[in-house]
């Protein structure tokens, strides 16, 4: 499990969504645990903003991983770009 913070971007990738990028240091140990999960370059995971919990796939680019947020995660936490969001992700399948 990783917690971070980072300030939500916007990125012509499917709309909705906003993202939360993770540092590269972070992506790296992210990429080297999700060994075998990762699809496409996509890493499965369970990712959690506030109160709010919910399944994606984060993807890289530039060096790093982009957490995509939903809408319904954005309305629910009231976030929106430009905001700074501690988030918490585990791979999607990981034991707690």
């Amino acid at each position: 499990m990783w917690t971070f913070e980072a300030e939500l971007i916007s990125w012509r990738g499917p709309a909705p969504y906003v993202f939360a990028p993770l540092s590269p240091e972070m992506s790296a140990d992210v990429k080297e645990a999700a060994r075998g999960l990762v699809y496409w370059g996509q890493v499965p995971v369970i990712a959690r903003i506030g109160e709010t919990e919910f399944d994606t796939a984060m993807w890289p680019k530039d060096g790093r991983f982009l957490l995509p947020i939903k809408v319904a995660v954005q309305r629910a936490e009231r976030i929106d770009i430009g905001d700074t969001v501690t988030a918490t992700i585990r791979l999607s399948g990981e034991r707690r």
